[in-house]
This record gives structure tokens, C-alpha cells and sequence, in this order.
């Protein structure tokens, strides 16, 4: 939000002075749920690094692609959505369930701000289930104990992990996680992912200073990653065409996107 409007119910820990991912991506997307700080720190990040609101905007298009791909393509049923942030438009649960009503989806994040507006999350088909469960991507088992409670972990289940990775710092705790989350679902389950690198490729070397901008003054810190590294998270598991891609470039329907410095992926576990 701008302006003199805030969002309701606003839990005791939240600090409102010190800019906030969730905020700022929501900003940047062209949502409401933010504060002067987030706009003021988003327009900063944006003067440094010009292409991030388009980077925002090709990660939510990348996560529509992805989710309807596997819901129509693949016949996925079950979504565990880790990191999910704010809602806004075309959320996994709204793609999911306009294809297949009876899907069932699990929305992650830590954040307070995203636990006040859980209500718009939990809105879901009556044929299906749409929950939403306060826990940490540092802390794998929490996720998966909770997931457990409303989806089938021996059936196949797409785990959505869409820029969130980069909030974990340390790269071995990082793979901790996504091996650890993709040890405790099936053959036939999916890891979804985007994540920001530095490659020059992609156009990633303005990522440098626009995150050590960010770390200094917003939180939580951020980290990009190479190519090689972020390959390393789909270890044992079969990428999908066209790969680890530009994720502006991942089953895009124009012949030509913009590269940008998002990777994205979609793998199946065998």
C-alpha cells in the first residue's frame, strides 16, 4: 500500500521502518500491500538495477506457465508452494484449481505481513484444499510435517520454490533444504524453482551492488547465485526441457522474450 493506507491487523513483530522482500516484490509486481519504505528502497534497487521490476514480473508469469503446465500437461494434483509472499493475481491455487478443482495446495512463508492476508490464500474449490502454514525454508521438516496435514506425500506433488532459495545464504543449507524436501515426496513429484544469479549472460553483474544495497538497508539479505551452483539444487533429478533457462524464457509463448538474470527450471524426481 501507499499512501496513508496500511494493511489491518498488522502482528506485534512486524516492523513497518525497515523495508520487507515480501512488500517490495509486491511493489515492484504492481500490488498495494506495502509502505513508503518498501517504495522508497524498490525505486532505489530499480535506479541501480533497472530490469528487476521486469524480473518480478517474469518470475510471477514463469510460476502461472509452470503450474498450469504441470496441471495440465502433467496432471499434478498436489502443490506445496514454499515462499509464496504476498498474494496477489493469479495465484498457485486459483491456476491449480480452474484446471483441476479437486487439486490441493500448501502455501509456506514466514513472513507476518503474508499470515495477515492468509485469509485471501485460504479461498479455495470445495472440491480441492487450499492451506497455509507459518514455517521456515531453513527448517525443512517443519515445512514437510505441516505440508502432511493436508496433502498426500505418497502421491506426486510439484514443490514450488520461486525465489525464495536466495534468502538462504549459506549454499549448503540452501541444498539441505531442497534435497531434503525432495527426499520426502515421490517418484513423479516436481521441484519448480527461480532463483537470481550474477551470470553475465543473463545481464546478472547488476545484481552485485543492487543486493549489497539491499542487504544494507532491507531485509531479509539476499544472495545470487551461477549457473553451476543453482544447477547443483536438481541433482538427481531429470530437468525438463528447455532447462535451466532465463525464467522469462521457460516455455514462453513469445518466440524471442527478453533474457533476464532469473533463472528457472522446472525437474521431475524419477
Amino acid at each position: 500500500m501507499s499512501g496513508n493506507q496500511y494493511p489491518s491487523a498488522v502482528p506485534d513483530k512486524l516492523n513497518t521502518g525497515v523495508a520487507h522482500n515480501a512488500r517490495v516484490w509486491n511493489y515492484w509486481v504492481g500490488g498495494k500491500d506495502h509502505y513508503e519504505v518498501d517504495q522508497q528502497v524498490g525505486d532505489q534497487v530499480a535506479a541501480m538495477f533497472p530490469v528487476i521490476r521486469d524480473v518480478a514480473r517474469a518470475d510471477r508469469d514463469f510460476l502461472g506457465r509452470a503450474v498450469r503446465f504441470l496441471a495440465s500437461d502433467r496432471g499434478v494434483r498436489q502443490f506445496l508452494d514454499i515462499g509464496t509472499g504476498l498474494p496477489t493475481l493469479e495465484n498457485t491455487h486459483e491456476i491449480a484449481q480452474r484446471i483441476a478443482p479437486e487439486s490441493r495446495i500448501v502455501y509456506v512463508d514466514n513472513d507476518p505481513i503474508v499470515l495477515v492476508h492468509a485469509r485471501s490464500l485460504l479461498v479455495g474449490a470445495p472440491q480441492g484444499a487450499t492451506d497455509y502454514i507459518d514455517a521456515d525454508a531453513h527448517r525443512p521438516d517443519s515445512i514437510i510435517e505441516g505440508a502432511s496435514e493436508t496433502l498426500d506425500l505418497d502421491r506426486p506433488v510439484a514443490v514450488m520454490m520461486l525465489g525464495i532459495l536466495n534468502f538462504i545464504l549459506d549454499t549448503e543449507q540452501a541444498l539441505h533444504t531442497v534435497r531434503r524436501i525432495m527426499a520426502s515426496v515421490p517418484s513423479g513429484s516436481y521441484l519448480v524453482m527461480t532463483h537470481p544469479t550474477t551470470d553475465i549472460d543473463l545481464g546478472g553483474g547488476g545484481n552485485v551492488e543492487a543486493m549489497k544495497f539491499w542487504n544494507a538497508n532491507a531485509t531479509p539479505p539476499i544472495t545470487a547465485r551461477s549457473r553451476s551452483e543453482i544447477n547443483a539444487f536438481f541433482e538427481g533429478l531429470d530437468l525438463l526441457p528447455p532447462g535451466l533457462v532465463s525464467c522469462s524464457r521457460w516455455r514462453a509463448a513469445s518466440e524471442s522474450p527478453v533474457v533476464l538474470p532469473q533463472f528457472g527450471a522446472v525437474a521431475v524426481k524419477p
